[in-house]
């Protein structure tokens, strides 16, 4: 065979650079790492509002991270109100009022830090809002599977009072389930909210569980005899008490 009629080896190209984004969104877990540092030190005051983060390079150091990495994670902490960033005035931290509460993430690091009454009544205030009424709805609409499982969870609530890991977890079936029971897609995307939410709250309210546990009963018992107005009631008690609970370990804390 002449040289001639060889087939010519293809020519090898130079790689494409990655964009630095792309090279970010390659590493979430470094880029969630970042965050929840950033966050947890945010929430517990290591940064006043209306104060500076440390320059980029500072950042870089300090949190074993490159440049990419802590601008995704900057970026996200915007977006859940922590931070605020712009031109000549750099990342600067946002006052609470700004922060995304119902966001789990930046919920979780509040709690780590040490989650006040008031925010906790607030908390409650704002399941006071949805949750009696989702009840009276998942009344008129829930099917044998859904009061299925809003009683399996209060059965495992019963069960688990001395347990509290366990019974939160219990706590939080039931009341998601009746979010579930509404078939409205609106108040199911209230789902991660009201779970965040009972993440905070019942961590200072679930050694008095039982106490509530007849409301509670009572509002699994409404909605299976498909009775709205007193589901409505009963939820209204259930949370009636453990605004209670947080009103008084307020009032013991002053």
């Amino acid at each position: 065979m002449s040289t001639a009629s060889r087939p010519r080896a293809p020519a090898l190209r130079a790689p494409r650079p990655v964009p630095a984004g792309r090279r970010a969104a390659s590493k979430p877990g470094k880029i969630d790492g970042v965050v929840a540092r950033l966050g947890g030190d945010i929430a517990r005051g290591a940064f006043a509002p209306g104060a500076s983060l440390p320059r980029e390079r500072d950042l870089e150091s300090s949190l074993g991270a490159s440049r990419s990495v802590v601008r995704e994670a900057v970026k996200i902490l915007a977006t859940k109100g922590l931070v605020s960033v712009g031109p000549r005035v750099g990342t600067r931290v946002q006052p609470r009022r700004d922060w995304s509460l119902l966001d789990p993430d930046v919920l979780r690091w509040i709690s780590h830090a040490g989650i006040d009454r008031d925010l906790l009544l607030a908390l409650d205030e704002a399941r006071s809002v949805v949750e009696p009424g989702a009840a009276a709805i998942a009344a008129a609409r829930a099917t044998d599977a859904d009061r299925g499982r809003i009683r399996a969870a209060y059965e495992a609530m019963v069960a688990a009072c001395d347990d509290p890991p366990v019974a939160i977890a219990a706590d939080k079936a039931f009341h998601l389930a009746i979010l579930d029971a509404t078939h409205n897609p609106v108040l199911r995307g209230f789902r991660v909210a009201v779970d965040a939410i009972l993440d905070a709250v019942f961590e200072a309210t679930i050694p008095m569980l039982r106490p509530n546990l007849p409301n509670h009963d009572a509002v699994a018992r409404a909605i299976e005899a498909g009775d709205a107005e007193g589901a409505r009631r009963a939820m209204d008690a259930v949370l009636g008490r453990t605004s209670a609970l947080i009103v008084a370990g307020r009032e013991s804390a002053r």
